[in-house]
């Protein structure tokens, strides 16, 4: 098959494109260097049916900033009202299309049927989501009276394309925002919350993330979070591309809804800017705001991390894990291995055996559920400290059905689920204390095998096992009550919106936050062998080499801070993945944790 969208620095190469037959399924183009620049060829002025219709969905997988060429196959009228960035849906392969009646010499009008299997879209938000099942849509095509050529007058709203050429197409970045409804422990900053889009790579991606940042948050997230643009801000008419200069300074200029902000809600926007654009190259060191034609405030990358906090600024000091006799240790986050020293306070006593454990993201206070899984204790990390009476009691039968290992929250919250099948629940323990809130979980088919809550506070990530299989969840957390100090009444905390952060596998076995908006998972799919490998929250795989495989994984941890090493217990015991490396053997034991 030929292609009517060819490298720039390949363009002499392409072939003459079929004159008949049907277009099957097939790669627009194949997988290229992602630097590669590909563009389209407009059509050629006796262009059939088959090869406008293939020419359009090839222009689509281009590299032109608003699909001028794509519009060339187009009717002025249909040109008019087809909206590209409506979405985008990728399918397993190319789209295939045939004819709805053979074509005649006579013929002046005809339809074409688009075919696939859905693999993902990506809406009007840039907001990604799996999908699956059928793809099927009519593209109708006319011929002109006078100049006799073909052209499309009625086609999908959105893009189609295959994944191999999406994955070249398309790149995933971070918008942040900041949650509104928690209270970082300890910390007077607000936190910030990573909120996944995807962009089309080689198109101004930097002034399309400013766009959206300055747009607000994607329908899913909007709930828990806010933006310091006041409602209505966007990017000055006229503005754009917008280019760091050659000191790595960005200017923003905005319009008039942003001139009366004060400094300090200035420098939040600036963060959140800041936030993301890191990564971007050219890289920003500084973002300048301006608005009315003046200076609003301006803000380096070390000046964000005075403004607001985020899960990978998190840096841990230890990493801890029980040890042979079941009681909490630990060792310095960067250590590759050594002896490990027994946690201040009763937890590291031995008093209480235990077979999971979480510590607060502070570092001060450490949960454990005892060996037989009945009972979860809290004790503080301090010499003296007490173990107490257990927090949460489970009435499972078995061990299997009874505590998972806990998750602590950025506001200082325990998480627990209990696996009694006779009253399954999740519960969280203000300030890992108190009396247990049931939280609510709408929607939820299955039961909780494994608790991990995001360093943000707003999203957590739940195994849920449902008949013989075991997928990850991804839910947003959502607070409502009485926020005054001292008061009688109970917040009411609700889990909503679960949606599937692995729907290719079906046997989800351990997992772990392993950045902002990224996680890493053991699993099988159906059929295959364990893996291991990195997931978006929103579903997406992310473009980044998967952990070197490790058979027998029973447990990992992952810290907000990319930099420290990926931890596992496995077979051999606990080991350590630093960057650029093979797994290592640190320790025997077993559960590590991270903070969090």
């Amino acid at each position: 098959m030929a292609y009517a969208a060819c490298a720039a620095v390949l363009l002499a190469g392409c072939a003459s494109m079929p004159d008949s037959g049907d277009l099957r399924g097939v790669e627009s183009t194949p997988r290229q260097d992602t630097q590669v620049r590909v563009y389209a060829m407009p059509p050629s002025e006796d262009a059939t049916p088959t090869q406008i219709v293939q020419g359009f969905l090839e222009a689509l997988t281009s590299d032109d900033a608003d699909y001028k060429t794509a519009r060339q196959y187009l009717t002025p009228e249909a040109s008019k009202y087809w909206r590209p960035e409506q979405s985008t849906t990728v399918l397993s392969d190319g789209p295939g299309a045939r004819a709805d009646r053979e074509i005649r010499e006579d013929s002046t009008a005809l339809t074409y049927t688009l075919t696939g299997t859905k693999f993902a879209t990506v809406d009007a938000q840039q907001a990604y989501a799996p999908s699956s099942g059928h793809y099927s849509e009519l593209v109708r095509l006319v011929k002109d009276d006078k100049s006799g050529q073909w052209r499309i007058d009625a086609v999908p709203q959105g893009v189609v394309m295959g994944k191999s050429d999406f994955q070249r197409n398309y790149t995933s970045f971070n918008k942040y925002y900041f949650a509104s409804n928690v209270n970082v422990n300890g910390s007077s900053l607000p936190m910030a919350v990573a909120d996944p889009v995807y962009v089309r790579r080689h198109v101004d991606p930097t002034t399309r993330l400013v766009r959206s940042l300055v747009s607000g948050p994607t329908s899913w997230l909007d709930p828990v979070v806010r933006s310091s643009f006041p409602t209505g801000t966007q990017l000055r008419k006229g503005a754009g591309p917008l280019t760091p200069d050659d000191r790595g300074v960005l200017t923003v200029p905005l319009n008039d809804r942003a001139s009366e902000v004060g400094t300090g809600r200035c420098e939040e926007m600036a963060a959140q800017l800041l936030f993301t654009l890191r990564g971007l190259s050219p890289a920003v060191e500084e973002v300048e705001l301006r608005a009315d034609g003046g200076q609003l405030c301006s803000l380096t990358q070390d000046g964000a991390e005075t403004v607001a906090t985020r899960g990978a600024l998190n840096q841990p000091d230890y990493l801890y894990f029980l040890d042979g006799e079941q009681k909490l240790v630990r060792i310095a986050a960067g250590s590759p291995g050594g002896d490990a020293e027994p946690v201040p306070g009763a937890l590291g006593q031995g008093e209480q055996r235990l077979r999971s454990v979480a510590v607060a993201r502070d570092e001060r206070t450490a949960a454990g559920v005892g060996v037989n899984g009945q009972s979860l204790f809290v004790s503080a990390l301090a010499q003296g400290a007490t173990l107490g009476e257990p927090v949460l009691r489970s009435q499972g039968a078995t061990e299997q059905d009874r505590l998972t290992p806990p998750s602590w929250d950025a506001q200082g919250g325990l998480w627990v689920a209990d696996r009694n099948p006779a009253r399954p629940g999740l519960y969280l323990l203000e300030q890992g204390a108190g009396h247990p809130i049931q939280v609510r979980t709408p929607g939820l088919e299955g039961r909780i095998q494994a608790v991990r809550v995001a360093a943000d506070g707003v999203r957590i990530a739940l195994v849920v096992e449902k008949g013989d299989q075991r997928s990850l969840l991804i839910g947003r957390i959502e607070r409502s009550g009485p926020d005054e100090a001292g008061s009688s009444e109970r917040p009411t905390v609700t889990v909503v919106e679960l949606r599937s952060a692995t729907p290719e596998l079906e046997q989800v076995t351990a997992m772990s936050w392993a950045g902002d908006s990224r996680l890493v998972v053991v699993g099988r799919e159906h059929g295959g062998v364990e893996q291991m490998k990195y997931v978006e929250v929103d579903g997406s795989t992310p473009d980044v080499p998967p952990p070197a495989a490790l058979t027998g994984v029973k447990a990992l941890t992952a810290a907000g801070d990319e930099t420290a090493p990926l931890v596992a217990y496995s077979v051999d015991g606990i080991v350590r993945l630093p960057s650029g490396a093979q797994w290592q053997k640190v320790t025997g034991g077993t559960a590590p944790v991270y903070p969090g």
